[in-house]
């Protein structure tokens, strides 16, 4: 068998002998069960709220148990266990139970809702909800929540910390589904802290610098030594390395270098400044000769303005 299939397989046979438990134990107050498979067998270990009525009279229940287990799920050597419940009103299944019991034997669901988380909440558990959904009062189907205190709905919390209970009510217009979640007290959540108001702090000291050294510590931030005298360097206590010979540049050809590399440069310099003068000069040029164009044409324009009135002037005489 593959081993998709076997943990399939495991997880049916687990809800068939839980349902099985739920059935068989409803009176003795069943609070879940565990099973755990040994060397020597299936070790089951069963929580009730009564386990002399798990256990029966000189072991009878139990030894019927243990023979369904073996016959009719083909469990290996079943060894079961009975435990007493601690505090049942902690437990989400008992809960759910009683809560059951009570809407068939009549009660309203609010009073029975409330009563029973409250009872929870007493027990100090640190958040519960109740949630009855079906046909509570009516012939339409709804739910009903009642919370207390702090529940987680979701992640890895609500699986390993919240319990969980299922019960089922049989009323006459219908089933009415029982849902219980309890936060058990001394529960570890992610999100809790705490403040340790006792804890004794060391008071923070900070250096107080005077007046006398802002200079010493202007210098310090500038990187400069506070005593001029004890960071100056003799140069009598320098030792200067001997020089190697092949490393030795003469000092007129370093000299004659410069001097070519000066008059280069002062060449470059005055090739920029002839250029630039030159191209000034086009510029005024261009600018002179345009303002004759314009000098010429308006001086023909006065001396054409000129004739015309010298003609006008002919053509009235002529005429008188």
């Amino acid at each position: 068998m593959a081993d998709e299939q076997q943990f399939i397989e495991n997880g049916l046979q687990r809800a068939q002998i839980d349902e099985f438990f739920q059935d068989e134990l409803d009176r003795a107050g069943y609070g879940g069960m565990n099973i755990a498979k040994t060397p020597m067998g299936t070790q089951i270990v069963l929580k009730a709220e009564k386990p002399g009525m798990v256990i029966g009279k000189g072991g009878k229940n139990i030894r019927k148990i243990t023979t369904t287990l073996t016959e009719e799920f083909g469990m290996d050597d079943p060894q079961v266990d009975v435990q007493e419940v601690d505090e049942p009103d902690l437990n989400a299944r008992i809960v759910a139970d009683r809560l059951a019991n009570a809407l068939e034997r009549g009660w309203y669901f609010r009073k029975a809702g409330h009563t029973t988380i409250d009872r929870i909440m007493e027990a100090g558990a640190l958040g519960a909800e109740i949630v009855l959904s079906g046909k509570v009062t009516g012939a339409r189907s709804r739910v009903e929540k009642f919370n207390r205190g702090y529940i987680k709905h979701n992640g890895e919390p609500a699986q390993d910390v919240v319990d969980d209970g299922q019960g089922v009510a049989v009323m006459k217009l219908g089933t009415i589904g029982v849902t219980v979640k309890i936060i058990p007290p001394g529960a570890t959540l992610p999100d809790d802290f705490a403040i340790n108001e006792d804890v004794e702090i060391d008071p923070v000291e900070q250096a107080v610098v005077d007046a006398d050294d802002d200079e010493s510590v202007e210098e310090l931030l500038a990187g400069e030594p506070e005593d001029d005298d004890a960071a100056a360097v003799d140069d009598e206590d320098v030792e200067v390395p001997d020089e190697d010979p092949a490393e030795v540049i003469d000092e007129e050809i370093v000299e004659e270098v410069i001097d070519e590399t000066a008059e280069a440069d002062a060449d470059d310099e005055a090739a920029d400044a002839s250029d630039d003068d030159a191209a000034a000069d086009d510029s005024d040029s261009v600018a002179d000769e345009d303002l004759d164009e314009d000098v010429a044409e308006e001086a023909a324009d006065l001396v054409e303005e000129m004739e015309d009135a010298d003609d006008g002037d002919a053509d009235t005489e002529a005429e008188q």
